[in-house]
């Protein structure tokens, strides 16, 4: 796809579309010297510029000067897919009066929808499903809607895709569940919502590691209380280690104690045959593991510590 080289006066009209100059803008259309649809080297109109940058007047005016409103950049964006990522409510709105399409693809498989639901741009989200975007679009990868919002922690938006038919366990190509990337990231308050609304707690991505393990990997604590409350596996995983042995190796002491209390065996091999134990130098972490051995821990310990 190539486009013509810009001329001056096509110059000084993408200028005044991206300040939302609106005078100039005008004047340059009604000489008839610089066309509505005329784009750059990228392929870029008028109408994605005004777009981008939420200047509704130039964006009104380009409309009804006749502006193609669907036309695609290079890389497959559009002026609503624009809008949408920087959270442009009001000209999503207009643009979908004069025949926006919600089915415009990027080159990596990007919509307006989910490009509103990785900024987290939730009144956005809501006009775009209202006018008929699909809640099951998904990037070339695998990633929902769903997905982008909880990887970016935005709750509100989680909420409305959830309750507009998202699925909460529909995984990214890699096996990536939108809990485990929420679990990664640290939003404690996305993975409650998500547990309560069936996430499943085990889901293992490609590689074998859970959301548990992530998290225990990363010593959030707050993520680790929320999956704690839905019983996770704390044994040996497919990747062939436990939660317990990442969080010694992370080296965070709330960590290791959490998922003790909740039962997690001291005495479980890596498939290196490596103890946790053997996996620190912390004196504490060691009294800690080592508090939990001993003699009675199967009579009576690990059902006390639930």
């Amino acid at each position: 796809m190539s486009f013509k080289k810009e001329t001056p006066l096509a110059n000084a009209a993408f200028w005044a579309a991206r300040r939302g100059n609106l005078a100039l803008l005008k004047l340059l259309l009604n000489s008839g010297r610089v066309d509505v649809d005329c784009r750059d080297s990228h392929g870029t109109t008028l109408l994605m510029v005004a777009s981008y940058a939420g200047h509704i007047d130039c964006v009104r005016e380009l409309v009804l000067q006749g502006a193609d409103i669907n036309l695609q950049r290079e890389s497959g964006t559009t002026a609503l897919f624009f809008a949408a990522q920087q959270g442009h409510n009001d000209v999503v709105r207009f643009l979908f009066g004069f025949g926006a399409s919600t089915e415009c693809r990027t080159k990596d498989g990007g919509t307006a929808l989910l490009a509103a639901s990785q900024y987290g741009h939730m009144p956005v989200v809501e006009t775009l499903l209202k006018h008929g975007a699909n809640i099951h679009d998904q990037l070339y990868d695998g990633a929902t809607a769903l997905f982008l919002a909880a990887q970016g922690g935005y709750l509100d938006v989680i909420r409305l895709l959830l309750s507009s038919g998202a699925k909460v366990n529909q995984p990214r190509q890699d096996g990536t569940a939108p809990l485990w990337i929420a679990s990664q990231m640290g939003h404690s308050e996305v993975v409650r919502v998500m547990l309560l609304r069936g996430a499943d707690h085990d889901a293992a991505r490609n590689d074998g590691t859970t959301a548990l393990l992530k998290a225990a990997n990363k010593g959030y604590n707050d993520v680790i209380e929320e999956l704690l409350k839905f019983s996770p596996t704390l044994g040996i995983l497919k990747n062939g280690t436990s939660a317990l042995h990442a969080a010694v190796l992370s080296g965070n002491i709330k960590t290791v104690a959490l998922l003790l209390e909740a039962g997690a065996d001291p005495a479980l091999r890596n498939k290196a045959n490596e103890l946790p134990a053997e996996l620190t130098k912390n004196e504490r972490i060691l009294h800690l593991l080592r508090s939990k051995e001993g003699p009675g821990k199967n009579e009576f310990g690990s059902s006390l510590d639930r």
